[in-house]
Parts: structure tokens; C-alpha cells; sequence
């Protein structure tokens, strides 16, 4: 199983930086070898580039308005729109300006494109405020990294074990004789 792991944001707004905090540490560290991160900031094509090379998963990184508790971690199943289902105005509201993807729209364009992993997961934090521009993510969104670094880990971890009991649930193939 190969997964890629995530970090989106933007480090001029406030908390939107949380996916690129995250994924600088964990870039820092020794990563499992089945395991790919990147850090693509507000390049949301990027990911669409990077799911190009061939993932089993995806775990995106990123703020997240769920009306919680500001700096609670949530690990989210994405649903990724399918645009062939869309009639063409939605479509070209939806995906018109590249320039503008957020990673709801990238994922949109790698499944479109047929490069979307079948597994779609998100790491995201309530934030307190990813719109107002500044730099410096607040207190209880900066104390929610490593808590987010260690549901990256345990995601990764579930993922992996999930494959290795599928592999060896699966009958082998009987040698010729």
C-alpha cells in the first residue's frame, strides 16, 4: 500500500496554516517507506501532480469549519464529487479557475482525471481563524499539531494493517506444476 500524506494551507492566514505545520514536521522526521509526504501549501494542483505518481490512500491535512470546539483534531471520510455527474454550469463553477483549489477541488480533478486513491481521508482542525490575513496560527490550533501528527500516524498505521490482513486473507495462487 502506498499513501500520500498531505499538508494544504495557507501560512498567510492565520490557522489555514495548520496542514503545512503539520506536514514540515512530520517531512522532518523518518516516514515508513509506504508513506509519501508533501507539503503543497495553496498549490492545489500539486496534489492532483503528486496523486499522479500512483496512491492506494490520500490523507489530506487542513483546517476544517465543522462548528466544533476551535483546535479540536476530527478525522473525516472525504466524499469526492464525481464532475462527470455534473451538469456543464456546475461543472465550470466548480473547477473553471485552477488558480483557486482548495483541496475539495483538486480531489475533484485527480478523481476526474482517474488518479483519486480509492481511500480519501482528511486530518483537520477547527480552527479559530483561517481568513483574517496574518501570520502565526492561534495558541489552541498551534497545541493541536501534535495531536494531529499522532492521528496522521495512527491513520497510517489502521491503513496499512487494514492491507496487510486483506493481502493475507487473499487464497495464493496455486503453483504450476
Amino acid at each position: 500500500m502506498k499513501i500520500l500524506v498531505a499538508g494544504v494551507g495557507n501560512v498567510l492566514r492565520g490557522d489555514d496554516a495548520f496542514g503545512v505545520e503539520v506536514a514540515n514536521i512530520l517531512l522532518e522526521r523518518q516516514n515508513r517507506p509506504e508513506v509519501t509526504v508533501v507539503e503543497t501549501g495553496i498549490a492545489g494542483i500539486q496534489l492532483v501532480q503528486d496523486l499522479q505518481e500512483g496512491f492506494d490512500a490520500v490523507i489530506v491535512i487542513d483546517t476544517v469549519d465543522r462548528e466544533r470546539e476551535p483546535g479540536m483534531v476530527m478525522t473525516i471520510d472525504y466524499e469526492v464529487i464525481d464532475v462527470h455527474q455534473l451538469d456543464h454550469n456546475t461543472k465550470y463553477d466548480l473547477l473553471a479557475d485552477m488558480h483557486l483549489a482548495t483541496p475539495e477541488r483538486s480531489l475533484m480533478v485527480a478523481r476526474a482525471i482517474g488518479v483519486l486513491p480509492p481511500i480519501v481521508r482528511m486530518v483537520g482542525v477547527q480552527p479559530v481563524d483561517a481568513d483574517t490575513m496574518h501570520i502565526g496560527m492561534s495558541e489552541i490550533v498551534t497545541e493541536a499539531v501534535p495531536v494531529a501528527i499522532a492521528e496522521v500516524d495512527r491513520c497510517v498505521a489502521s491503513l496499512l494493517a487494514e492491507a496487510e490482513a486483506q493481502s493475507e486473507a487473499e487464497p495464493e495462487p496455486e503453483a504450476a506444476s
